[in-house]
């Protein structure tokens, strides 16, 4: 749900920010205080157009922020698109320039429009203009009604999906495949030669790293050996270390029975003779089985020139090397039997057809019946809304197979008597076809994904008994999403479960539109407005009927 809009700079408002809640949100005020301005910010921060016109007078920028609270739903949908929420939070902004440019951002973090409008699509709905409404798209209707079918086509539509995607997998290798003769022979002459020339390095899982290791000691004979030579004379000798610790232990044994801290100190004397005379032999056998390893030396670089080289050309490891030969033999007995494997792809894909077509017609026959169904409530809906012998229905026409099947379908409506059936975007009037996004809405209430819904001019041209019909809808709506309504109809705004004021002022010269939530005592005096009296008329005891009945309908 829309929970906060932040506008700042934006036309007639300096700077506001609203708390929505959940229920029934109205938004009401005089003629001109500003409600398409509020509105025109909401569709920024959705990703709509912008140009330097929107901006205060006198202001280099505008901002817009709208913080959405998100449900598990949303938070799938939005990782699908690699969206991720902070805190269940998605936080949508967009700064306007004088030049027109704008900054749109999701989360704190650059977009594109793009983007930002497909991040919009999933969390609120705006009915009353010609952009940005879901079910005006006729891709979406399919989407619609296989919402309200639910779990009866799950199992259906995971399985043509699997089955589709596996048919993908085998045109694509079919694709790989066709070649001309004399390319495939080209291509055999090429995997032989690199499936001989690996096969040939007789390579093992380990042997570049033990060879690196032993290519490292060669390179520094010279310099171990003289190393050793004179750690050799550093212990041994008349002057080395070996000399000077066996003459200090016959010291202490001279009078270390005197003490015992000196007995202690002549045992660890003794023990660092033992430790430095076994130093001393380790190096002394070193030095003697030292040799001329120079041809070694040139074995193993030559090796290791091998297998680099064959790593530079087939893989970073030697495991990916011999992962690649593998691939390469694949590679190769496809091409060697290059027809019995086509032939045997293309029986396989004439299979997967065949079932994907079965799946499709089984699937096509539920959304067929249930669209009756769903129409039929869509209908009553419509007729609840004073559309007098409205006509609803889905028209369906058999495209190729896809994942959702081979179904192509779009509501269809007529709302005058004799009138052919039209797609819903080719309804003329903005207040039909938010009174129509209505009806469907309030059929697939609970089956609606999009969790806040905007109304705006769905009130354009009614009174009387649709008036009362409308407000019934949104309260209905409103107790599965939270709902934004603006309107002019007391009827209407009487059903709230917030109301909102936008007015209007002159401050410093300058007018100022505003927004603030009206208390019990002010919503009754905005109704009492609405009705054309005063506080002191008989509209504000009609207006205070009109709220007392509202609540007994929540």
């Amino acid at each position: 749900m829309l929970e906060t809009l932040h506008v700042k700079n934006l036309a007639l408002i300096e700077e506001t920010e609203v708390n929505f809640k959940k229920g029934l949100n109205i938004l009401t005020g005089e003629t001109g205080a500003g409600k398409s301005i509020l509105l025109g910010a909401l569709n920024l921060a959705l990703g709509e157009k912008a140009n330097s016109s929107f901006l205060r007078n006198g202001q280099q920028e505008a901002f817009v922020e709208a913080v959405f609270r998100i449900d598990e739903n949303e938070e799938k949908r939005l990782n699908d698109i690699e969206i991720e929420s902070f805190d269940g939070e998605i936080i949508l902004s967009r700064k306007v320039a004088e030049d027109g440019k704008s900054v749109a951002k999701i989360n704190g973090e650059r977009v594109n429009l793009g983007k930002l409008k497909e991040v919009a699509e999933i969390l609120l709905d705006i009915h009353g203009q010609h952009d940005h409404q879901s079910l005006l798209k006729a891709t979406k209707h399919i989407e619609i009604l296989d919402s309200y079918i639910g779990a009866e086509i799950d199992g259906l539509k995971s399985e043509l999906k699997s089955i589709v995607h596996e048919i993908k997998e085998i045109e694509t290798e079919l694709n790989a495949s066709d070649i001309d003769e004399a390319r495939r022979i080209r291509d055999i002459d090429f995997y032989n030669h690199e499936i001989d020339e690996i096969k040939n390095a007789n390579l093992k899982i380990g042997e570049d790293d033990e060879l690196e290791a032993e290519f490292k000691r060669l390179q520094n004979a010279d310099k171990i050996i003289s190393s050793l030579a004179e750690a050799d004379r550093e212990l041994s000798g008349d002057m080395g270390a070996n000399s000077a610790v066996d003459r200090a232990l016959r010291k202490l044994d001279q009078v270390s029975e005197y003490d015992d801290k000196l007995k202690q100190a002549a045992k660890a004397l003794a023990d660092v003779s033992d430790i430095l005379n076994d130093a001393a032999r380790t190096i002394s056998d070193y030095i003697d089985d030292s040799e001329d390893e120079s041809e070694l030396f040139y074995e193993v670089q030559n090796r290791l020139d091998l297998i680099n080289n064959i790593k530079n050309k087939y893989g970073k490891t030697i495991e990916e090397v011999l992962l690649s030969l593998e691939e390469k033999e694949n590679a190769l007995d496809k091409l060697i039997n290059s027809e019995t494997y086509i032939n045997d792809l293309k029986s396989k894909k004439t299979a997967l057809l065949n079932k994907a077509n079965k799946l499709c017609e089984e699937l096509s026959e539920i959304r067929k019946d249930k669209a009756k169904e769903l129409s039929s409530s869509i209908k009553q809906n419509l007729e609840d809304l004073s559309f007098l012998g409205v006509d609803f229905s889905m028209d369906f026409e058999k495209t190729d197979i896809t994942a959702n099947g081979f179904d192509k379908a779009v509501f269809m409506i007529s709302v005058n008597p004799g009138e052919p059936l039209k797609r819903l975007d080719q309804i003329a009037s903005g207040g039909e076809i938010s009174r129509v996004m209505l009806a469907i809405k309030s059929t697939l209430a609970k089956e609606d994904e999009i969790g806040t819904l905007v109304f705006d001019e769905i009130d354009s041209g009614i009174g009387g008994q649709t008036a009362n019909a409308v407000a019934e809808k949104l309260n209905h709506i409103s107790k599965e999403h939270q709902v934004i309504c603006i309107t002019h109809l007391h009827q209407i705004a009487a059903m709230a479960d917030t109301h909102f004021l936008i007015e209007k002022s002159i401050q410093s010269d300058a007018t100022i539109s505003d927004i603030r939530p009206l208390g019990e005592k002010e919503e009754i005096l905005e109704l009492t407005r609405m009705l054309g009296g005063d506080e002191n008329s008989p509209a504000y005891d009609t207006a205070l009927d009109l709220k007392n009945k509202a609540k007994q309908k929540k």
